[in-house]
C-alpha cells in the first residue's frame, strides 16, 4: 500500500491586488499541486518594491475560502501571512502571475518579485511569475507552466537564500526555458516635465525604452525567442569581486 503523503501548502499573493486576474489563474492553476492560499493586496500596489508598512495598522479581510485582502504591501501581505493569518507555515511561496515582464532592473522595484524575497528570508521557497506583455493578457499558458515549475520545486528544492524570477513570454505555445542573469536596458526622457493649468510644474517618471543590454544569456533575450526566462536572484547582493580591491583603500 503506498504511503500517504500531506497536502503541499501554497502561499500566493502579488502586487496587482487581490481581484488580478493573473493572482486568479495562477492560484486556480496551483491547486492541483497543494491547498492554496491568497493573501495579498487589496488594491494594485505596483512598484512597491520591498516597503513594508510600520507606521500604522493593517487590516485584513477575509473575502473567500482561504483568500485574505490586507491593504498594505506585498512584503506586508507574505510577514502576515506566514507569521499570523495562515494556520501552518507554507511550503512554498509564489507570486503574481504579474501584468508586464520584471525582466532587468524591475527587480529592485516590483512588488511581484518583492514578495518572493520576502518569502525567500523567511526561509521559504519562494517565486515569481510575471506575464511579459502589456495589454490583452492570456495568462493560460504562465499558469501552466506555474504549475509545472512549483511541482519541480517540491522535489528538487531550491539553493539557500535565492529566488525564482520566472518570465514569461506572450505565446501560446512556449518553446521552453532558459536558466538567464538580468539584462539592462536604457531610457530615452525617463522623467518628463509638465506644466498643469495653473502654471506649476509636475513630472512623470517613466519614459520609453531605447535598448536592451546583456547579450544572449539575459532574461530580456529568452523572452524575445520565445522561451520562459527563469533568473536566479540571490538575497545576499555584496559584490564580492570588488571586495579584494576595496580592502587595499586607505582612507
Amino acid at each position: 500500500m503506498a504511503e500517504k503523503t500531506e497536502k503541499k501548502v501554497i502561499l500566493v499573493s502579488n502586487d496587482d491586488g487581490i481581484r488580478s486576474e493573473g493572482i486568479l489563474k495562477l492560484a486556480s492553476a496551483l491547486k492541483k499541486a497543494g491547498t492554496v492560499y491568497i493573501v495579498a493586496p487589496d488594491r494594485e500596489r505596483s512598484a512597491a518594491s520591498h516597503s513594508l508598512t510600520l507606521h500604522r495598522p493593517l487590516r485584513v479581510e477575509e473575502v473567500g475560502k482561504r483568500m485574505y485582502a490586507v491593504d498594505g504591501t506585498p512584503t506586508d501581505c507574505v510577514t502576515l501571512a506566514v507569521n499570523g493569518i495562515l494556520p501552518v507555515r507554507p511550503d512554498i511561496v509564489v507570486s503574481g502571475i504579474n501584468k508586464g515582464g520584471n525582466l532587468g532592473e524591475d527587480v529592485s522595484y516590483s512588488g511581484t518579485v518583492s514578495a518572493a524575497m520576502e518569502g525567500t528570508l523567511l526561509g521559504i521557497p519562494s517565486i515569481a511569475f510575471s506575464l511579459a506583455k502589456r495589454e490583452a493578457f492570456d495568462f493560460g499558458p504562465a499558469s501552466e507552466f506555474a504549475l509545472k515549475l512549483v511541482r519541480f520545486v517540491f522535489k528538487k528544492g531550491l539553493p539557500k537564500d535565492t529566488l525564482l524570477n520566472v518570465n514569461i513570454p506572450p505565446v501560446k505555445r512556449i518553446k521552453g526555458y532558459r536558466i538567464t542573469r538580468q539584462g539592462k536596458r536604457f531610457f530615452t526622457d525617463v522623467v518628463v516635465e509638465k506644466v498643469d493649468p495653473r502654471g506649476k510644474k509636475y513630472y512623470w517618471i517613466g519614459g520609453s525604452m531605447e535598448r536592451w543590454v546583456g547579450g544572449e544569456d539575459a532574461d530580456y533575450f529568452a523572452i524575445s525567442k520565445g522561451y520562459v526566462s527563469i533568473t536566479p536572484i540571490h538575497l545576499d547582493m555584496t559584490n564580492m569581486s570588488s571586495m579584494q580591491e576595496l580592502k587595499k583603500w586607505k582612507i
